[in-house]
């Protein structure tokens, strides 16, 4: 646990160095006037917590000004990262929902470059060291390095793949796992598929064809629909994440490359806006870089003073 929080501190570091040094400054004349509070809105804004929850954090601190007259920037800090913790949670729960009958399936989408793949390459490492059974469907049949990318993930996380041919019907290789996950009795499919702009239309109806396709063959929806967000992209992954939301209804978000970005306050905007769970995030290139979200420690990392203030 505490290797795990070590990690997440240090992939948040950029965006702490933003915050902190923006409060620092901010009450660096020693009061919380409306001058150090317009200041420090704009830091949270910078940091791509968004508009409307940087308004809501900076009108916390005013309500509170007589604790951070007193506390100066701990207090600030404090109770910042307690109302994020707040934000955060009342989106849903930090872990996966009840385990479902066997096979447990988790569909995964996301844009080009996000890093969709290697997350869920690392996820299966993940599960298989926990003990299940894993098995991957290779459903980006549109890009021959992805099948290849992902049989290279099964062999390192001992997770059998299922893949067709390339240019092929990626809907009945997602029929085709599920039938074999199902004979097998694997504990958990997950269904890679192509990456895509969010914005094309044939792209997302493509995706939808392949979550009805799983639900026709498992007699219920895909467990979980995980969408693969890159930190480094900003307000623009809110956007992607409210489009792949309508038109999939996800149940949660793994947050890739949360290690190479200043922007890491995106996580924010996601919870207050959408109301949809992070439960993953990504903070390097190893393959247990991949930690389970936890909003307290996320919070205490984006504000806190120092690495060496960490749990």
């Amino acid at each position: 646990m505490k290797k795990s929080l070590s990690k997440l501190f240090r992939g948040l570091r950029k965006t702490r160095r933003t915050i902190v040094e923006g409060i620092s400054g901010a009450l660096s004349g020693g009061g919380l006037d409306e001058d150090a509070l317009m200041d420090i809105e704009e830091t949270l804004i910078q940091a791509d917590l968004g508009v409307d929850a940087a308004g809501h954090l900076t009108d916390h601190l005013r309500d509170n000004a007589s604790s951070i007259e007193d506390g100066g920037v701990d207090a600030a800090r404090e109770l910042l990262a307690s109302e994020l913790v707040r934000i955060v949670q009342a989106c849903g729960p930090d872990e996966p929902v009840a385990e479902a009958a066997r096979p447990r399936v988790v569909m995964v989408v996301g844009v080009n470059g996000a890093g969709k793949t290697t997350s869920i390459g690392k996820l299966a490492s993940r599960l298989t060291a926990e003990g299940r059974t894993v098995m991957l469907a290779a459903s980006d049949t549109f890009r021959a390095a992805a099948v290849e990318q992902l049989v290279i993930w099964g062999e390192r996380s001992g997770a059998d793949v299922v893949g067709g041919q390339e240019g092929g019907d990626p809907a009945a290789v997602a029929y085709d796992a599920v039938e074999a996950a199902v004979s097998r009795d694997v504990d958990v499919l997950l269904v890679d598929t192509a990456g895509r702009l969010h914005t094309q239309r044939n792209l997302m109806e493509e995706l939808k064809k392949i979550r009805r396709v799983i639900e026709r063959r498992l007699g219920r929806p895909p467990d979980e629909v995980l969408l693969v967000l890159d930190a480094n992209t900003g307000q623009n992954a809110l956007s992607q994440a409210r489009l792949f939301h309508e038109a999939l209804d996800l149940t949660g978000i793994i947050l890739a490359k949360l290690d190479g970005t200043a922007r890491g306050g995106i996580v924010i905007p996601i919870a207050r806006d959408l109301g949809v769970s992070v439960r993953f995030v990504g903070v390097g290139e190893g393959i247990d870089d991949l930690l389970p979200f936890d909003a307290g420690a996320f919070a205490r990392g984006l504000v806190e003073a120092s690495e060496a203030s960490q749990p």
